[in-house]
Parts: C-alpha cells; sequence; structure tokens
C-alpha cells in the first residue's frame, strides 16, 4: 500500500490520477483507521491531504466561513465567530464521536461516509452549505446535498475530493439549530436527525427557512414543506403543527433494532419542532 502526503491541490489530484488501482483520502482518519485495522477494506494507496495549504483553516469569506476538509470538530468549536454565526452545524459535529474522536473528525469526513444517519449533513444542507470539490477538471463548487446519493454512497467521482465546504452569509436575525435522538445519552449512532435554519423579519416572522432530516431515508433529505409550513408564522402553534406532521410525513424510515418505522416518523415530527424553536429563539423570536 502506497502512502502519500501532498503539500498542493494540484499534487493531490495529480496522484489521483495515476492511480490505477483502490485509493482512500486521509484527512481525519476515524473511519479509514477503523476499517483499515479491522481488514474492511485493503487500499492500495491512502491520499492524506492535511499537509495541503487551507486544509486546515477556518477562514472568513464573502460574509461567510470557508472550512477546509481537515479542520477538526474541536477546532470547530473553538472558533466563537464560526460558532456565533453558524451554532447548528458546530453542535451537529460536536456530536460526532467521544471527545478524542473529536480532535480527528471532519465535516468533509462525516459527509463522505455517505451515512444517512451522519450527524453534520442535515445541518449542513439546513445551512445551504457549498462543497468545493477539487479533481481533473480543477475545483467546482456543488451544494451540500448534490453530494450523498445513498448509504455508503456519493456523487464523487474516483479522481476528486472534498477540498473544503462553505457556510454562507449569516443574514441578520436569523440562526440555525440541531437536534437528534439516540438510545443512549452519548456516542451512538443518530435514530433521527433534525437540522432548521431560518432567517426572521422585521416584524418577527419567519421569513425564510430549510428544514433537513436525517436517518430517516437513504440519504439525508430536504424537507420544503416543513419549511412551508412555518414561513410566514411566528411559530405559533397551529405553525408548529404544521411543521410537525410535514416531517413526519417526509420520513420514510426502516424498521430495524434501534427503532421502529412509526417511532421514527414521530421522533422526526417532535425533533423538527424542537429544533425550529430553538432556531427561532436564536434569531432574536419572542419566545
Amino acid at each position: 500500500m502506497r502512502y502519500e502526503a501532498p503539500t498542493t491541490v494540484d499534487a493531490a489530484v495529480e496522484f489521483l490520477a495515476s492511480q490505477s488501482g483502490d485509493c482512500h483520502m486521509l484527512a481525519g482518519g476515524t473511519d479509514l483507521l477503523v476499517k483499515l485495522r479491522s481488514e474492511m477494506i485493503e487500499p492500495d494507496a491512502i491520499l492524506d491531504i492535511k499537509r495541503i495549504e487551507g486544509m486546515k483553516d477556518i477562514t472568513a469569506e464573502n460574509g461567510g466561513w470557508r472550512i477546509g476538509a481537515a479542520v477538526s470538530g474541536a477546532e470547530m468549536n473553538e472558533h466563537e465567530a464560526l460558532c456565533a454565526a453558524w451554532p447548528g452545524v458546530v453542535e451537529a459535529v460536536g456530536l460526532i464521536g467521544s471527545t478524542q474522536i473529536q480532535g480527528r473528525a471532519t465535516l468533509a469526513g462525516n459527509l463522505c461516509n455517505g451515512s444517512p444517519a451522519a450527524d453534520s449533513v442535515p445541518a449542513m444542507l439546513a445551512a445551504d452549505a457549498i462543497v468545493r470539490i477539487a479533481g481533473p477538471g480543477g475545483v467546482r463548487d456543488v451544494p451540500v446535498g448534490e453530494i450523498p446519493e445513498g448509504p455508503g454512497k456519493t456523487s464523487l467521482k474516483a479522481n476528486e475530493f472534498i477540498a473544503s465546504i462553505f457556510l454562507p452569509e449569516r443574514p441578520a436575525r436569523s440562526s440555525d439549530a440541531y437536534l437528534r435522538f439516540i438510545p443512549r445519552t452519548e456516542m451512538d449512532i443518530a435514530v433521527v436527525g433534525c437540522g432548521v435554519s431560518l432567517q426572521l423579519d422585521e416584524s418577527g416572522k419567519v421569513a425564510r427557512a430549510r428544514v433537513a432530516l436525517g436517518a430517516v431515508g437513504p440519504k439525508v433529505t430536504l424537507v420544503p414543506e416543513a419549511a412551508t409550513a412555518i414561513e410566514g408564522s411566528t411559530l405559533d402553534d397551529a405553525a408548529q403543527a404544521a411543521l410537525t406532521a410535514a416531517c413526519t410525513s417526509a420520513a420514510s424510515p426502516i424498521d430495524d433494532k434501534r427503532g421502529t418505522i412509526a417511532f421514527r416518523k414521530h421522533v422526526a415530527g417532535v425533533l423538527g419542532r424542537r429544533a425550529a424553536k430553538i432556531a427561532f429563539e436564536r434569531a432574536g423570536g419572542a419566545a
């Protein structure tokens, strides 16, 4: 197995293009190293991107924040300005694994796993995040929702990798939140996850919203009906009820040992309502 640690994006792309076998990317390595040690995979090469300039940086850009693909969850949680702008995204990545895992796990890695239960992905989808992909044709930006395609599958090509994730400028009177349900108190996979991002108008009504659900379908899903249910409202009881119903209806989970279809659909509605209330209050809405 060959190990390569380039210092530029161009060198990384060139190395990927030269590979005819199975090449895996290494950023945080919290999943890759486990799979290697358990002999679940036997790659021909590993491409370590941590030494590439910008991969470990959190940078202000056009009013928003660009997060390098190798930035850890712990580093995000220690960045006060990022936490203030996108608390929901930061709290979502902060739920990935233990304290030790937090020192290595990344947004990009969580996204690339293609897990429907990934904690950070519903929050990023609600945030309307943009993913920057590097490949032979240069770099291209795509909405985060276009990356997951199903369990363990993404739209990334074999010779491409994620270079960074961009969280857009946060308008005034706006915020976000992420909640999940797990059977244990910590270090478990979401049975249901929900991210909500919203903006209020001058009168205190919801002007714009995005609601995303995880772990209740083959991939993380945006729920426009849930957003429509609360737009134009002050998140009153009727709006919350409509939001709950929309999330419940949009959920299409499976039965397994961690939860039944009926239970997961119910929890999707509950989390949607609770996350919306948190985001609403963070944005300055009247509780």
